[in-house]
């Protein structure tokens, strides 16, 4: 509890400090994460890959190495840096500036949307956040988790058992979006399904009409997936789980 209430302390000052600041992105930012044209939206793989059971894919030693590109304003490495704050006080995965390491991550800005490559994949690997939409603090969390080897909420096996897909609103030709992992590439750690969780798509995801393409069975989680605020209770545990902090 005192960790979560530090981490949102930290932000709120971030807020004061700036009073037109926003943490997370309006729901038509949201769409920056399907404008990558990218597998699922905004993961990036290269050829062979698997899920996050692949332990190759993990950062060696739990440190991530990483550069920001000097495109970016002040502010706005400010809410990448606050994104990488978040994921160290949650948990024992450090993030130090590259000097001359050849696995790393580079936080780029082109007009490209929100995306990053899964896990750890040798040699420099883009992660991307647009200007105009992607420079929020839980917009880059999400793609980090991307980075350390998270695949989305929603690709997971048991995924039918907690949420629909709603297969008449979804946009032509992105069905494949809403593909389901087996459990042999992906893994909840032990820690379930979580609605709550910042890698879950939003209710409106690759919607072709405006119309819902996911429906939680818990109607009370409606309105809660798609959660760009912070790393839920259950982000933290697999994260903890997957880096055995």
């Amino acid at each position: 509890m005192f960790l979560k209430l530090s981490i949102v302390a930290l932000l709120s000052l971030a807020c004061l400090a700036n009073p037109n600041a926003r943490l997370q992105p309006t729901p038509e930012e949201k769409r920056l994460e399907e404008a990558g044209g990218f597998f699922q939206g905004d993961m990036r793989f290269p050829p062979g890959r698997n899920g996050i059971t692949n332990t190759n894919q993990r950062w060696t030693n739990k440190i991530v190495y990483y550069d920001i590109s000097p495109s970016f304003t002040g502010p706005e490495k400010n809410y990448i840096i606050g994104a990488i704050n978040a994921i160290q006080a949650a948990s024992c995965v450090r993030f130090e500036r590259r000097s001359n390491q050849n696995n790393y991550v580079y936080v780029t800005r082109e007009n490209s949307g929100c995306w990053s490559y899964v896990g750890m994949i040798g040699g420099r690997q883009d992660l991307n956040l647009q200007a105009n939409g992607c420079v929020y603090h839980g917009t880059a969390v999400h793609e980090f988790l991307h980075a350390l080897g998270f695949h989305h909420q929603q690709s997971a096996s048991s995924r039918d058992n907690y949420v629909s897909i709603e297969w008449g609103n979804v946009q032509s030709g992105t069905e494949h979006n809403f593909d389901k992992y087996s459990s042999s590439q992906v893994t909840d750690f032990g820690f379930g399904y979580d609605y709550e969780s910042i890698m879950h798509y939003d209710q409106y995801a690759f919607s072709k009409n405006g119309g819902r393409t996911i429906t939680t069975h818990n109607a009370a989680y409606q309105n809660v997936i798609g959660n760009r605020n912070d790393l839920s209770h259950f982000d933290i545990q697999k994260l903890r789980a997957m880096y055995n902090c």
